[in-house]
């Protein structure tokens, strides 16, 4: 297995990246989750840290990726506006941006999306054109960069993007470390990659002993197909309710930004996100979309036993649900 050689976030671009970002995204905060129902369900003496990311502008992470692929617009650009391809998060986030640097956002949809983030995105000031699959999503954006020069800002794809969501994991490491804690892991869900690539690049600088998994739902692992083949994969239908994480396609940036910063990838079903959406709701009173459950479930399951007794640090990337999906899901 090869991998073509790409520029790395520094630690020292991912501080100025953050500088930059200034207050249009938050520092989210981070905590140790302490309960007897999340304790009852790990190996003994096993940590778990969360960072609570859906508590960004937005609901999501996306903001940090976004902003910094849109700061670097010149003006023309931005007067042109932007587009993307979202099955919710990114579009939200495309909405908030746009609104921020005083420009307008177009962004293409599946029909499938959750109409409570088809909404959120409207309320931001988006346009949103809807289409019947993610793949004609792409296809669409392209139609709308050639015909009304918007620029395209991928949902997870390219340097400035990983450098935006890099800061993730900077944050987190220290964080910790100011709490007085250490982290022998990280888990971080992958919806193509953009953030995980990030969250493990800065990680692995500024803790080089930290351990860093991925984790993807069955029925969308571009990712981890991708680490088998040794090279980008595509899936034909992405089927999991953890809509957000739901790329098509493993992007050539992020898939080498992972290979090279990322330990492991690993998989969860759709009932083991559902059953820890419901111990995140008990134990941490926290309101997630399943995406932002997937690392609790990877580590309730895949990773239950290596990394029992260890420090683990649990990224909570997203809050964008309305109340009748998620009561749906958790009595599911």
């Amino acid at each position: 297995m090869t991998t073509t050689p790409i520029s790395i976030p520094t630690l020292d671009e991912i501080r100025a990246a953050r500088e930059r970002l200034g207050t249009r995204v938050i520092t989210t905060p981070v905590r140790e989750l302490l309960d007897d129902a999340v304790a009852a369900r790990l190996a003994p003496d096993t940590l778990v840290w969360l960072k609570e990311e859906l508590f960004q502008r937005t609901g999501s992470f996306k903001p940090r990726g976004a902003l910094t692929v849109m700061l670097e617009l010149t003006p023309e650009e931005l007067a042109r506006g932007v587009t993307g391809v979202s099955a919710g998060n990114h579009a939200i986030s495309l909405g908030y941006c746009a609104r921020e640097l005083g420009t307008t956002a177009t962004v293409v949809m599946p029909r499938t999306a959750n109409p409570y983030r088809i909404a959120l995105c409207k309320e931001l000031g988006a346009t949103v054109e809807l289409v019947d699959t993610v793949h004609d999503a792409f296809a669409r954006v392209h139609e709308i960069v050639a015909t009304e020069g918007r620029t395209f800002v991928h949902p997870y794809e390219g340097p400035r993007t990983a450098l935006g969501t890099a800061t993730v994991g900077l944050e987190f490491v220290e964080q910790v470390e100011q709490a007085g804690g250490t982290l022998d892991a990280v888990i971080v869900a992958a919806g193509g990659g953009g953030l995980t690539g990030g969250v493990a690049c800065a990680v692995k600088q500024r803790s080089p002993q930290t351990k860093v998994y991925v984790v993807e739902p069955f029925g969308a692992d571009t990712m981890h197909r991708s680490f088998a083949a040794g090279s980008p994969q595509s899936i034909e239908k992405v089927q999991t309710i953890a809509d957000s994480l739901g790329a098509p396609r493993c992007e050539p940036y992020s898939y080498a930004l992972n290979r090279q910063f990322v330990d492991e990838v690993v998989l969860v079903s759709d009932d083991q996100i559902r059953d820890a959406m419901r111990l995140t709701f008990r134990a941490a009173k926290l309101v997630t979309e399943p995406a932002g459950s997937a690392a609790l479930a990877a580590l309730l399951y895949p990773l239950r036993e290596s990394l029992a007794g260890k420090s683990v640090g649990l990224v909570v990337c997203g809050g964008n649900i309305d109340t009748a999906t998620f009561y749906a899901q958790l009595s599911a």
